[in-house]
């Protein structure tokens, strides 16, 4: 039976970084095969300075003579230039291929004129409902908006491009990301204790009840779709420039219980503030290079327990960072003699049983029995409907495969399994799905079919919402091969003598 099925969000997603100053960017298709399903956004990083001489150089080839001694002293940050026609397009693309939403980072010149700005927009309105976080961790020091603007500038200019973006692009949400409320005495008292010899500098106390610079930043928060702040349970901040070693106050260190709160006073406190809005901690884990491989596990699994045990339906997403890190801030680390390479670290398989919790999954919501033709609806990675069909099975199947010829690009979540479809292939191998999770007796699964843009971009078909969503239509039911023995155990069994 073939039924209509809707992708509703989790009650906390799952986002995840590909690709920084730290390292490069993974394909989708790998990270899906790695970790079995997809997230609801992919978060990529990118400048844009184009009135520096450099430009538009990575800074960090650009300046490789350059006496650096900290990750932040080039002239402008060491994220890929974003240009027309720039590699971040085709990783767009590839992210919405494969069923998620992008979250683009950007850090921009304030400086940039209103049509520079509507310039960069508009090659970003075509790629659906995008997170656009624009100057993020703009209540520090390090990054070059804080360098070259005062904080005030900088929110007024968050403002500026959030007004072009609601005319040009109202798909694209705008992401206001700072800081945080204070730590409490408790909280205070803990971190000197954790560290031998603390320095009272290392980290500043702050106010409990308020969020730091608020007064300044009030109207980009305002003007903001969503809030963000980047805290890490911990953080090696001095990397790759020195070694994290006790003493040496290049790393900070919060307890993932204690960071838990202090994220839920700054939502309490913005939301007294400004009305309630989504709250996203668009970069967390724990550093490595403090924890340790193993610890790191621990730290992490810790953190994303606690808003699970809280049902802190104030998050609206976590975002992993980031998938391969050249540091120890990835769920692998780049390999220095091979970098087109990973090496899996405790914390993906301590990831990967947060991927299954259903607290963090995407809901799926069956409705009424559907014919073909079938149309199918992509408005993004929570908001999509697709057809569901009851696969019957006897027994633990030796080969599954679904057979669908049409040319679309589709997603497919099988037995808790997500699985992708390019336009130009015709069957799918069904049987990962149950390496990790076998059957043992007679059974029916869902397959939940949903159609992803094939070239990752929205197309104006005339709908009034074409920015938003796209129609994609099957015209025959998927053919299943389902079976239950292979050619050599039926070799062997009729070689078998008989009684």
């Amino acid at each position: 039976m073939t039924r209509k099925v809707q992708l509703l969000p989790a009650k906390c997603a799952l986002d995840i970084g590909d690709g920084s100053e730290r390292g490069e960017y993974v394909s989708q298709e790998y990270i899906l095969n790695v970790l079995g399903r997809p997230h609801r956004a992919v978060n990529i990083m990118y400048t844009y300075y184009p009135k520096d001489k450099q430009w538009p150089s990575r800074i960090s080839e650009a300046c490789a003579d350059m006496d650096v001694s900290f990750a932040w002293d080039y002239p402008y940050d060491d994220y890929y230039p974003f240009c027309e026609g720039g590699k971040q397009f085709e990783q767009m693309r590839d992210i919405r291929r494969h069923g998620q939403d992008i979250m683009l980072t950007i850090t921009a010149d304030c400086s940039i004129s209103d049509d520079e700005i509507r310039n960069l927009v508009r090659q970003l309105a075509p790629f659906g409902r995008m997170m656009l976080r624009v100057n993020h961790e703009c209540n520090g020091t390090w990054f070059t908006h804080n360098k070259r603007f005062t904080y005030r500038e900088v929110a007024d200019f968050f403002v500026r491009f959030a007004g072009i973006v609601k005319q040009e692009a109202p798909n694209i949400r705008m992401v206001f990301c700072a800081g945080l409320a204070g730590e409490t005495d408790e909280e205070f008292v803990e971190k000197k204790s954790i560290i031998k010899d603390f320095d009272t500098e290392f980290a500043a106390k702050g106010d409990p009840e308020k969020v730091e610079k608020e007064d300044v930043f009030a109207r980009a928060y305002e003007a903001a779709d969503i809030w963000s702040a980047d805290k890490y349970t911990a953080l090696h901040y001095g990397w790759p420039y020195d070694t994290a070693e006790p003493g040496n106050f290049t790393y900070d260190i919060n307890p993932p219980e204690k960071l838990f709160l202090r994220y839920l006073r700054t939502y309490e406190r913005l939301k007294e503030l400004f009305g309630p809005k989504p709250l996203i901690q668009a970069e967390f884990n724990a550093d490595g290079d403090v924890t340790g491989p193993l610890g790191q596990a621990d730290m992490v699994g810790r953190y994303y327990d606690t808003v699970k045990q809280h049902d802190a339906s104030w998050i609206n997403g976590i975002s992993m960072y980031q998938f391969r890190d050249r540091g120890r801030l990835g769920l692998e680390i780049e390999d220095p003699s091979d970098p087109s390479t990973g090496i899996r670290q405790p914390v993906l398989d301590a990831y990967r049983r947060i991927l299954s919790d259903p607290y963090f999954m995407p809901q799926f919501k069956t409705g009424q029995e559907a014919s073909y033709p079938a149309t199918l609806r992509w408005g993004g990675s929570e908001d999509a409907d697709g057809i569901e069909i009851t696969v019957p099975l006897e027994k633990m199947p030796q080969f599954c495969e679904v057979t669908l010829p049409e040319e679309l690009s589709i997603m497919m979540e099988f037995n808790g399994r997500w699985f992708y479809k390019a336009a130009g292939v015709a069957t799918v191998d069904l049987m990962p799905a149950f390496f990790d999770r076998p059957i043992a007796e007679k059974t029916d699964i869902a397959l939940r079919i949903f159609a992803t843009p094939p070239d990752g971009e929205n197309h104006d078909d005339g709908s009034k919402d074409w920015r938003c969503d796209q129609y994609y239509v099957i015209n025959s039911k998927p053919q299943m091969r389902i079976r239950y023995e292979t050619p050599l155990s039926v070799f062997v069994r009729d070689a078998l003598p008989q009684q």
